[in-house]
């Protein structure tokens, strides 16, 4: 169904948490997403809420008519198929920015459910995305320790975990970094496929009605984010430097996911991840533009986080929310340099031109 507001036409389904995408003005980004989502284990079980933003422009506006027209194609053909539990599209009548967008939006979706999980439209996600983040939700409901779950992983946590003690020991609980696809278990093979963080990943991503409304906060100003922290704070939330994130408090509007970032920091929380990524962003390959030439992104640079999403199930379990050394020492690892690394062109352009 089609509306301007949210409501909730769930029956029966109250341990199925729904999705929330925010769209834009990219339709061929915008069906890739739907259509990964379809293909979920637990689709038919989910209620979709897609928050269509408006034009800035009659340019702008032109795209989105695009995509609202698209995302009525699917709204028809998930009644037809029951390949969903039910479809809401809220097209905003003006442009609200993507921040507004996402934050109104959660906050209508959480006024009738008990978690989310948001989408943009540029993720993809595995057909075992929509488990695991209802697994994790089940598991963690009452531990306030876990505030955020997330589908997206930056590192690869190799598994089945090592025997202790020893050389062998150590060499096995070292973590890979997402360019080490031939040490990639064999699907099927996850014995333990999650893990803490206290860095906060919005790709794929969903929390507690809870959680959200006690915590979350849209700050104004860096002033207000920052107020009452202490260098250590500054250090922990830039993995000591090398991931400037606090340099968006500087934007306005301030982005959602560093406040959201920052709450989860002040109530000492930890997000849960999956061992391997279930979801990948394709609008990472956009084209960037030097004194008007477009070069290919995959020229100049690449991501180390880029990487096709696990497709087989990975288990949830309830385990003590703790933060690993390692895993902490491969995330900052992981962050530097946002992960993206650099290619032989890349380097000389941003030598000629920064």
């Amino acid at each position: 169904m089609s509306s301007a507001s949210v409501r909730s036409s769930r029956s029966g389904c109250s341990d199925v948490s729904p999705v929330a995408l925010f769209v834009y003005n990219r339709a061929d980004n915008t069906r890739r997403t739907l259509q990964a989502l379809l293909a979920n284990t637990l689709a038919p079980q989910t209620e979709l809420y897609v928050f269509s933003d408006g034009g800035k422009d009659e340019t702008s506006w032109k795209a989105v008519r695009e995509v609202r027209a698209m995302l009525h194609e699917v709204e028809e053909e998930v009644a037809r198929a029951h390949s969903l539990l039910c479809m809401t599209i809220v097209e905003r009548p003006v442009n609200y920015y993507l921040e507004r967008n996402i934050i109104e939006g959660i906050a209508q979706v959480l006024e009738h459910h008990d978690t989310i999980i948001v989408l943009e439209d540029d993720i993809v996600t595995s057909p075992h995305f929509l488990q695991f983040m209802n697994d994790a939700f089940r598991l963690y409901r009452d531990d306030q320790r876990v505030m955020h779950v997330s589908g997206f992983t930056r590192i690869e946590v190799p598994l089945p975990a090592p025997p202790v003690g020893g050389r062998a020991a150590k060499q096995m609980s070292s973590l890979l970094l997402p360019n080490d696809k031939e040490s990639f278990p064999p699907r099927g093979e996850l014995e333990r496929g999650f893990y803490f963080s206290p860095f906060m990943a919005g790709w794929g991503w969903g929390t507690w009605r809870d959680r959200w409304q006690m915590h979350f906060r849209h700050y104004q100003t860096r002033a207000e984010a920052l107020e009452g922290f202490a260098q250590k704070d500054l250090d922990a939330l830039e993995y000591g430097g090398v991931f400037p994130c606090l340099k968006h408090l500087d934007r306005q509007p301030i982005p959602w996911d560093i406040c959201w970032g920052i709450a989860i920091h002040r109530a000492q929380g930890l997000c849960l991840y999956p061992s391997r990524t279930l979801v990948r962003n394709i609008g990472l390959d956009a084209g960037t533009h030097y004194h008007g030439f477009p070069i290919p992104t995959h020229w100049i640079q690449h991501y180390e986080y880029d990487r096709v999403p696990y497709d087989g199930a990975i288990a949830v379990t309830h385990a003590e929310p703790l933060t690993d050394p390692q895993v902490e020492a491969a995330m900052k690892t992981a962050l530097t340099d946002w992960g993206i690394r650099y290619t032989w062109l890349g380097r000389l352009l941003r030598w000629l031109f920064t």
